[in-house]
């Protein structure tokens, strides 16, 4: 029952009015509530306690406006669902529809089971993180994956930072700190977040030497850039753009020999970093830190969860002397890893190093291979769902769509695959009715992320693996 407020409630309480406010219990009498006592013991007492405030006040500025005093049944479940949304994860799990395998947005790579039960067990126990078992006394945390690292590049020595971007500033310092360093004009790139190479080099203490022009670099320029106060080439991949048509590109070798000739180091930015052929699985081929060390490159950088399929990590290879220096600059201790990142990172290699099952134990390579047949299978399974859950005012249907590799892997490349189709039945307040639908979907217990194109929403299903699509329909046919 609900005691309503006089029609005169609104810009003051009147006298005759208090009675039916102060009806609202006290805060110390709700904490007492039975019916709220496995809430405490759950969730704790203050976080209880807050919720009671909270709820309260929204009771009387309700009340105030107009409307009816909750009675106690509604007040519990209030408090119930406040206690609910304070404790919440703030990071959930969304099923992710959108056709991005590495989404930068979703947390970029789904990592392996193996990479998993590694950082389970690191996380509840002590480790020999930086110890050093044979010996007894203190170790280097990197040589947990250095090993594995030099085995899978070819590289002389190896180490590793909390991301790429900082695996690039790292170096940069550490080689090159208060000279100039050169790089073409074309590679001068921005990845997310509206973070720049010439901004990285800045931090990083260099002073940038752009040469060539956007689309066409020739090794004369190159040859014209290097003196006395460089100190370091700097190439970096287009990773997340194309530059197509009246072009030219200096490949690594010629590169590598003008700046050794001149004694400065010469450095690669990978980005995305793959450690396999990916045309073995049918996809695009994307360089490898092996194939640049073999052209001459002192130093390469790349990440550990985008084609790696790994956790955040940025990854340097290179010979010896120039690994040690960098590892000797004062960054890097500001830029290590947790035990948690090299745990996944090792698990990861380990799999790479066996080259056995990689596309079952490896989750994004996994779905990047997931061939179009089993994509539109799954298709025609989730559909009638779906159209039950959007109703009659839109008309769902599957087509023919195009995924993308994500996170400036492969910028060029798509992947063939299909949707599901959700389009409205009128043109007019289409728009809205689209937005309405992807935020339902988004309040699912689940929330479901797609993407609009076209004046419809695209449901793209590569990423939908075989748990998650019984999920998905259960999810659907409730709430609907």
């Amino acid at each position: 029952m609900v005691a309503k407020a006089p029609p005169s409630a609104g810009v003051s309480t009147p006298r005759a009015s208090r009675p039916l406010l102060s009806s609202l219990p006290a805060v110390d009498r709700l904490l007492r509530d039975p019916a709220l006592a496995g809430l405490k013991e759950a969730r704790g007492h203050s976080v209880v306690k807050q919720a009671i405030q909270d709820v309260l006040a929204t009771a009387r500025a309700g009340f105030e406006s107009g409307s009816p005093i909750p009675d106690a049944d509604s007040l519990r479940a209030a408090i119930g669902a406040k206690v609910e949304a304070q404790t919440a994860p703030r990071i959930r799990s969304v099923i992710n529809l959108t056709g991005t395998v590495i989404h930068t947005n979703l947390g970029r790579a789904l990592m392996a089971d193996e990479a998993v039960e590694s950082v389970v067990a690191a996380m509840r126990s002590y480790c020999a993180l930086e110890y050093d078992l044979a010996g007894g006394d203190r170790g280097d945390r990197d040589t947990i994956v250095e090993e594995l690292l030099v085995d899978l590049t070819g590289a002389e020595a190896a180490t590793v930072v909390n991301n790429n971007a900082a695996a690039v500033v790292l170096t940069l310092a550490a080689l090159a700190g208060r000279k100039e360093a050169v790089i073409s004009h074309g590679e001068l790139i921005e990845i997310g977040g509206a973070f720049r190479m010439p901004d990285i080099m800045k931090a990083a203490g260099c002073r940038l030497v752009a040469i060539g022009t956007t689309n066409r670099t020739h090794p004369r320029d190159y040859e014209n850039a290097i003196g006395p106060k460089t100190g370091i080439v700097v190439k970096a991949h287009w990773s997340n753009y194309a530059i197509s048509g009246f072009t030219n590109v200096v490949d690594e070798a010629a590169i590598a020999e003008i700046a050794h000739r001149q004694g400065v180091p010469f450095m690669v930015d990978l980005g995305a970093g793959a450690l396999i052929d990916l045309t073995r699985f049918g996809l695009p081929c994307e360089p490898l830190p092996r194939d640049s060390l073999n052209s001459g490159v002192d130093v390469v950088t790349f990440s550990g969860d985008k084609l790696l399929g790994g956790p955040q990590a940025g990854i340097i290879v290179g010979g010896k002397d120039v690994i040690a220096r960098i590892k000797k600059h004062p960054l890097k201790r500001a830029m290590r890893c947790s035990k948690v990142t090299l745990a996944a990172l090792e698990a990861t290699l380990r799999i790479y190093g066996s080259d056995h099952r990689l596309a079952e134990r490896l989750p994004v390579l996994a779905l990047l291979t997931r061939s179009p047949e089993d994509i539109r299978a799954a298709c025609g399974r989730v559909l009638p769902a779906v159209a039950r859950f959007v109703g009659d005012s839109f008309t769902v249907r599957i087509s023919d769509c195009a995924s993308q590799i994500g996170s400036g892997s492969l910028p060029v490349d798509r992947l063939p695959s299909s949707a599901v189709v959700v389009e409205p039945c009128s043109t007019k307040g289409s728009g809205k009715a689209i937005a309405s639908i992807t935020e339902r979907l988004r309040g699912l217990p689940t929330p479901v992320l797609g993407r609009v194109s076209q004046g419809a929403l695209w449901l793209d299903l590569r990423c939908l693996r075989s748990p998650e699509e019984a999920q998905l329909v259960a999810e659907l046919e409730a709430g609907r």
